[in-house]
């Protein structure tokens, strides 16, 4: 009996030593995690990426680029819509440009340092390491990581799930996530190629908005085309809807709403212009940011942003930054005033 007894704690030790094969403890996947940056030169990721904060889905296709210290090339391309934007950082700054309208910026900025990129994997390396509090699973084929996020409008999405390859600590997933634990972004990597050699032109201005203008035509300029009015789904506390008017030009017809109450701003749209193909980058004192399906232009008092061949301007003297990203994600739909 004591010897059948012995054979059967000797098994259940096995099976637990089986159990804890390969897995790692979070100290010693953050230890792993921080010399997997240290040694990387750079990397080539697909993904794709699908938002859920309008009436439907919104996926797009993410390629990233990143060459080590601070090269990054990031297109995304709604097919759906028609949508397609770049994101170019090098050594003459950091541009976002929209192909069909001709249309880029060149930022003053620190991007992508200044906030968390569901995208890029070094920044959600960096939102893991510097948790404190961040919470840690492991399951059969992955590592999971629970942490605070830090985006222009983190108090709307406060939480993100973060998952690795045990393999070799790729990304697989990113979820991001509102106060009520929903999935409102969600990050799907397919392909992820760390170390990747890029031509010595990879990263070159001219060459990528030049390829990106061949590859999405210009829009026509159909004066046919009828701009729908979108509205915001949200508000800051205190603040509601109190005017919207249409001023007739030669270019089409611009709307105007005014919003009040504890704090103000106003929302302009107008069918967006095609600008000539050989139109220089307009210089922004500001940051470029992602605000779901589309990536706009933030300065201390405006937002614009281009979306479905219309352009948006937010302006105000009294809402926060936070406060305009937040606005700014939920207009995205015809709805109901």
């Amino acid at each position: 009996m004591g010897r059948k007894v012995l054979l059967a704690l000797v098994g259940i030790i096995f099976l637990f030593a089986l159990a804890g094969c390969g897995a790692k403890s979070q100290e010693e996947v953050l230890k792993a995690l921080n010399e997997k940056m240290d040694e990387m030169t750079g990397y080539q990721a697909e993904a794709k990426m699908t938002f859920r904060t309008g009436a439907e889905p919104q996926v797009y296709h993410v390629e990233v680029w990143h060459k080590q210290p601070s090269y990054y090339r990031v297109s995304l391309k709604n097919a759906d819509k028609g949508q397609s934007q770049m994101i170019l950082r090098n050594d003459e700054g950091v541009f976002v440009f929209t192909p069909a309208l001709n249309k880029s910026f060149k930022f003053v900025s620190d991007w992508p340092k200044n906030s968390s990129q569901a995208y890029l994997y070094e920044s959600l390396v960096k939102d893991i390491l510097s948790d404190s509090k961040a919470k840690f699973k492991a399951t059969k084929d992955h590592y999971v990581f629970e942490t605070k996020t830090n985006y222009p409008n983190s108090e709307v999405v406060p939480t993100q799930e973060i998952t690795l390859s045990k393999k070799d600590l790729t990304p697989v997933s990113v979820k991001v996530m509102d106060t009520d634990r929903k999935a409102l972004l969600t990050v799907e990597f397919s392909n992820v190629e760390f170390n990747k050699k890029f031509d010595d032109d990879a990263f070159d201005t001219s060459k990528n908005m030049t390829g990106a203008r061949l590859e999405v035509p210009a829009m026509a300029e159909g004066k046919e085309q009828v701009m729908e009015v979108m509205y915001p789904s949200q508000l800051p506390e205190g603040v509601q809807a109190l005017e919207e008017k249409e001023v007739k030009s030669e270019d089409g017809t611009r709307v105007i709403m005014t919003f009040g109450g504890k704090k103000s701003f106003t929302l302009v749209q107008e069918k967006a212009e095609v600008l000539p193909a050989t139109s220089m980058p307009v210089l922004v004192n500001g940051d470029p940011v992602d605000l779901g399906f589309t990536v706009g232009a933030l300065t201390d008092q405006t937002l614009t942003w281009s979306y479905n061949g219309v352009e948006f301007t937010l302006a105000s003297d009294d809402l926060t930054p936070e406060e305009m990203v937040m606005v700014a994600s939920s207009v995205q739909e015809k709805a109901t005033k």
